[in-house]
């Protein structure tokens, strides 16, 4: 497994309200684990790979399922920089 992070835009289609879809992607992606950053673009989860992409695969499904037609761009990075812990970079390579 690799640690991972994506940026996850969601445009629910011909609908009155994009809340709904955005926030249900946003529960499936904390069901998983994931950190999520929402932001008012896009949405920053991270974690190992394989729990990424199952949350991704099943926020699709749910909302497809849900009947809303809906368009996913997703960005993936194994290089993005992880949140900035109190640690120095230095003392996390010692």
């Amino acid at each position: 497994m690799v640690g991972i992070a994506a940026q996850v835009s969601l445009y629910p289609l011909r609908s009155a309200r994009l809340s709904p879809a955005i926030e249900r992607a946003h529960a499936i992606f904390r069901e998983h684990g994931l950190d999520v950053q929402a932001g008012t673009m896009s949405t920053i989860i991270r974690g190992d790979d394989e729990t990424v992409f199952a949350a991704l695969r099943q926020t699709l499904a749910a909302v497809a399922t849900e009947g809303q037609e809906v368009v996913m761009v997703v960005t993936i990075s194994n290089a993005c920089p992880v949140p900035v812990s109190s640690t120095s970079s230095t003392e996390r390579h010692a």
